[in-house]
């Protein structure tokens, strides 16, 4: 008893001091893999490890939901339609919302089961309604993985189950969810459920954030053998979302610890800063055979980035991907790349667009440049 009260204390110590306010100077989280994402900017506040494979466990389920809330998008499903649940989902094993082997289940239900308590046989079921077997849903899995750009994932089934070859890193978990909640925000409204009941038996969310971290309304968990404690918490504090990722942790306690100390760092630690207004100059890029023989760069809307609080004047820029560009030139043409960088690092990039609309200069004033280019390179040469 005495052990246990001293473990029991040691925790509550651990996630009180979680919450205290970080200094983004001297901040490393616990976890040995982690991402932390602002989600409206997709802007990455810190990363550790974060482009190393991992098996994910059931954090893959997030890529089972996204292609689920897809197809409903399309219009391929919607929440009530039913599905006969096989014996291969009803089979498979570990978490599970005990759907019954040849009993009819909705889209609905399966999407409560699979988000709030892990539902390993509610995946199973969605992947063979959706793919006609889980094999094949595990190729639609990995074809959207390649179009989202994720660098660092392969799956092999559709619930996190180990197998070999299944992984993903925290940086493309981060991506992967705020790709998620942005597009299908409904997913939130189901995530912070506290419980759920299906084939009358009761369970409680399996996400430790949601009721003990302010603003927390998401959004996975996973754990197996090989994978540790993972999770992906998600949080709204002052209008602004915050995802964190943290993977391989040695138990639950250490996991939410992980989760909770990233989550503060975030909303403690930056602030929003206009980095360039709409119509702003960013620089000029010639035009050949222009009217004018250059046209000022802009950004289409403002763009503001998060700094770690003070640092706002630290922000330096830089262009990039510059086009070649021949009259005549549309204003709005995409002509170049704008690099937002704090301490050498790019923190975001924007397109850089023409500010005004260039007309090809007339045949005189054509033939006349010619010539005095031609003289210019006579003169470079002697």
């Amino acid at each position: 008893m005495k052990k246990k009260s001293v473990f029991s204390l040691l925790l509550i110590l651990l996630l009180i001091f979680s919450s205290l306010p970080v200094s983004a100077q001297n901040f490393n989280t616990v976890a040995e893999y982690a991402a932390l994402m602002e989600v409206s900017t997709g802007q990455f506040l810190y990363v550790k490890n974060a482009d190393e494979p991992r098996p994910p466990a059931s954090i893959t389920k997030i890529m089972t939901l996204l292609l689920a809330f897809e197809a409903l998008e399309r219009g391929d499903i919607n929440w009530d339609t039913k599905t006969i649940v096989s014996e291969r989902a009803w089979r498979i094993g570990g978490s599970s919302m005990f759907l019954e082997v040849d009993t009819e289940v909705t889209v609905e239900e399966l999407i409560n089961g699979i988000i709030i308590v892990s539902a390993n046989d509610g995946c199973v079921a969605m992947a063979e309604l959706l793919a006609g077997s889980e094999e094949a849903f595990a190729q639609r899995m990995n074809q959207r993985a390649q179009e989202l750009g994720l660098k660092q994932t392969q799956f092999q089934n559709s619930t996190g189950m180990p197998a070999e070859n299944h992984y993903m890193s925290a940086r493309d978990i981060a991506i992967l969810a705020r790709e998620l909640i942005t597009k299908h925000p409904r997913i939130l409204e189901i995530a912070q459920k506290r419980e759920y009941t299906y084939n009358n038996i009761r369970q409680d969310n399996l996400n430790p954030l949601i009721g003990r971290f302010n603003g927390a309304d998401g959004l996975k968990t996973g754990s197996t053998p090989q994978s540790g404690y993972s999770l992906v918490g998600t949080a709204v504090q002052n209008n602004m979302r915050l995802i964190s990722v943290t993977l391989n942790a040695p138990d639950k306690a250490q996991r939410l610890l992980a989760s909770q100390e990233l989550l503060n760092y975030g909303f403690h630690n930056f602030d929003f800063t206009k980095a360039v207004e709409k119509g702003e100059t960013i620089g000029e890029i010639a035009v050949k055979d222009g009217k004018q023989q250059s046209v000022a760069l802009t950004v289409e809307e403002d763009l503001s980035v998060l700094t770690p609080k003070g640092r706002q004047d630290d922000l330096e820029f830089a262009v990039s991907d510059e086009q070649q560009l021949n009259a005549p030139v549309e204003k709005g043409t995409q002509a170049a790349t704008l690099l937002v960088k704090l301490d050498g690092e790019t923190i975001t990039t924007a397109p850089l667009v023409t500010a005004q609309t260039v007309n090809r200069a007339n045949i005189f004033i054509r033939f006349f440049r010619g010539i005095i280019n031609f003289i210019r390179s006579l003169i470079n040469r002697i």
